[in-house]
């Protein structure tokens, strides 16, 4: 059952809050529908969480939220969009992922599943058979891993094979199938990318997901930064014919021109706040009850030099994955969980400028890194984050030139979205896989006429890959 909404009209017209990669992406399905569209953005430019900026010094590029793209490249809807011809290039590194270990090595991913197995020692064949086969049928997989969870899958028997295993916590499948410590260490810090507890339900997926699109689609950045994965959507959804309007706060479904269809990029809470009481009760009070994971504390650095890594194969991959051994990434992520700074946190470091010299000036560098930290934290964590680079780079920090940090709240201010730094949209936890905001066989829409939701606080959830839009939109044109 609907109810009424004054702003709603039997206008053909479509209008989008928002313009991550989410709301682009519904703007896109709408238009390319022929729906006259239009979308607004509060900020000056577009993007989200793929904006990118100089945050440090001058000609030094950093992207504020997103880096590296698994989903990016390899998501179903903009793999169907000309983006290239609008400036997007991907660059891909010579491995997606390294993971260094105190003994001086590292555990690399690399783009062939055999080539990173022969990495792994006793869990060499092991690898090989449960990645390898998920790997071949990721045409198939990832368009199921990346619809709402309710809807029919084309390949259940497929679904199955992945999804059991996925289900699972990220420590104990790691225990059960791999002997040796450099498989759980690879597989803990990309399952540590679900901001759970890998003792937590479902943080396996993460490790499953990553693992193969590593393999299949690899972990690329964009060229000129994240910035331009943005600025080709909206090149796109101009050419398709719609608009952009910027620097436009939307408080209230009234400030929004008459349409028959209305698109949120927008969290639960800003959805309260701009909807109000136009939503039914009982709706409003699921909206109340949807909870936010883990925060980020994320510094970004100018370099004089690359980082000198104890490990020089980290010099191959974009992204670096600091923890040690698999012991040592849950203990940090469990603390997380539990409320607590930990005190030698998992820290995610991204070096784009070794692989796309637009990023800083001649021979100097850029680095991204963040931790998680609880939701809305005040605590300093430069310190921590610092020496985790050091353990596996000494003389890391004798090459700053230039640190800006960006606490939780520092996040939200930029992106209202990421609720107490929460940048996926949303705790990812088992309950919020099922109803993701709220428990509706058709997430996307509200009970409002013509109102409906397209932020990472839908299905698929969080990440760089326009899904949660495009599967909003479809379902605003089925009205």
């Amino acid at each position: 059952m609907f109810v009424d909404c004054g702003s709603y009209s039997n206008d053909s017209r479509g209008v989008v809050v928002g313009t991550g990669p989410n709301g682009l992406a519904a703007a896109i399905t709408l238009a390319a529908a022929g729906i006259p569209v239009t979308a607004f953005e509060a900020d000056e430019a577009v993007g989200g969480g793929m904006r990118s900026s100089q945050l440090t010094l001058p000609g030094f590029v950093h992207d504020e939220c997103s880096a590296v793209h698994p989903l990016g490249s390899a998501s179903p809807f903009f793999q169907t969009l000309p983006l290239a011809a609008h400036g997007l290039e991907w660059i891909h590194p010579g491995a997606p992922l390294a993971h260094p270990l105190d003994d001086g090595s590292a555990v690399l991913l690399e783009r062939a599943v055999e080539t990173t197995a022969a990495g792994l020692g006793p869990d060499a064949r092991t690898y090989i058979r449960v990645i390898g086969a998920l790997v071949r049928q990721c045409g198939r997989l990832l368009p199921m891993i990346l619809r709402p969870p309710l809807s029919l899958p084309r390949y259940p028997l497929l679904l199955v094979r992945f999804g059991i295993p996925a289900l699972l916590p990220a420590r104990l499948l790691a225990s059960l199938i791999f002997k040796g410590e450099r498989a759980r260490a690879l597989f803990s810090g990309m399952a540590a990318h679900s901001h759970l507890s890998l003792d937590s339900l479902l943080s396996a997926s993460f490790g499953l997901a990553l693992a193969l699109l590593g393999h299949a689609a690899g972990w690329p950045i964009a060229r000129g930064g994240s910035q331009k994965i943005a600025d080709a959507l909206a090149a796109h959804l101009r050419a398709l014919g719609g608009r952009i309007v910027t620097k436009t706060q939307v408080d209230s479904l009234d400030a929004l021109p008459p349409a028959g269809r209305i698109l949120l990029d927008l969290g639960p809470r800003q959805v309260l706040r701009i909807c109000g009481d136009r939503l039914p009760a009982s709706y409003r009070k699921q909206l109340r009850r949807y909870h936010y994971g883990p925060g980020v504390f994320k510094i970004d650095y100018a370099l004089e030099a690359p980082v000198p890594w104890t490990a020089q194969e980290c010099l191959r991959a974009a992204t670096v994955h600091l923890g040690g051994t698999m012991a040592e990434v849950a203990e940090a992520e469990s603390s997380v969980t539990r409320g607590d700074i930990p005190p030698r946190p998992f820290v995610l470091v991204a070096q784009p400028s070794l692989f796309d010299s637009s990023r800083a000036p001649d021979g100097k560098h850029t680095l991204w890194a963040y931790c998680h930290v609880p939701n809305g934290s005040a605590f300093d964590m430069t310190e921590r984050i610092e020496a985790q680079i050091e353990r596996f780079a000494p003389g890391f920090r004798n090459r700053i030139l230039a640190r800006r940090t960006t606490s939780p709240a520092g996040l939200e201010s930029r992106n209202p979205n990421c609720v107490g730094g929460d940048i996926m949209g949303g705790a990812m936890d088992i309950r919020q896989f099922v109803a993701r905001p709220a428990l509706r066989l058709n997430p996307y829409r509200t009970p409002v006429r013509g109102l409906y939701l397209c932020s990472a606080s839908t299905p698929p959830g969080g990440g760089v890959h326009g899904m949660c839009g495009h599967h909003a939109a479809v379902a605003a044109l089925r009205i």
